[in-house]
C-alpha cells in the first residue's frame, strides 16, 4: 500500500521543491511530536530550527573553502615535502639566508672557528 498519491512527473521544479519541503516538515512534526505543541511552542521550535540551520549554512559557506584549502596544502606538503617553494616562498628564505651568511663570512676573521662552522653551514644550504 502506498502512503501518498502519485505526483505528476512534469511539475515545475519550484512546485516539486515546495512539496518536498512540506513532506520534510511533516516528517519532522511527526518524529519529534511538534504537531502536539501549542502555537507558541511551535513558533519557538521552528525559530530554533531555522536559527541553527541558518548559522550552520553561513558557517559552511564562510569557513569550508578555507578549511578545504588548508587540507589540500597540508596534503601537498606531505606528498611533496618541504623543499618546493610553497605559499611562503621557502626558496626565497633559503636564498636570503645564504646571502646573509656569505655577507657575514666576509666580515669575520678567517682563522676563527666560527668562520669554519659558518662555511660548513653554507655548504649544507
Amino acid at each position: 500500500m502506498e502512503y501518498r498519491t502519485r505526483e505528476p512527473e512534469n511539475l515545475p521544479a519550484l512546485q516539486r521543491f515546495g512539496r518536498w519541503l512540506a513532506l520534510k516538515q511533516y516528517q519532522i512534526e511527526v518524529t519529534f511530536g511538534v504537531y502536539m505543541f501549542t502555537p507558541t511552542e511551535k513558533f519557538i521550535f521552528w525559530s530554533v530550527v531555522f536559527l541553527l540551520s541558518a548559522m550552520g549554512s553561513i558557517a559552511t559557506i564562510l569557513y569550508l573553502p578555507q578549511h578545504i584549502l588548508f587540507i589540500i596544502n597540508r596534503a601537498w606538503f606531505y606528498v611533496n615535502g618541504g623543499e618546493s617553494s610553497g605559499a611562503f616562498g621557502s626558496s626565497n628564505v633559503v636564498a636570503a639566508a645564504k646571502n646573509a651568511l656569505s655577507l657575514s663570512l666576509e666580515s669575520v676573521d678567517p682563522t676563527n672557528d666560527l668562520t669554519s662552522a659558518a662555511t660548513e653551514t653554507l655548504r649544507e644550504l
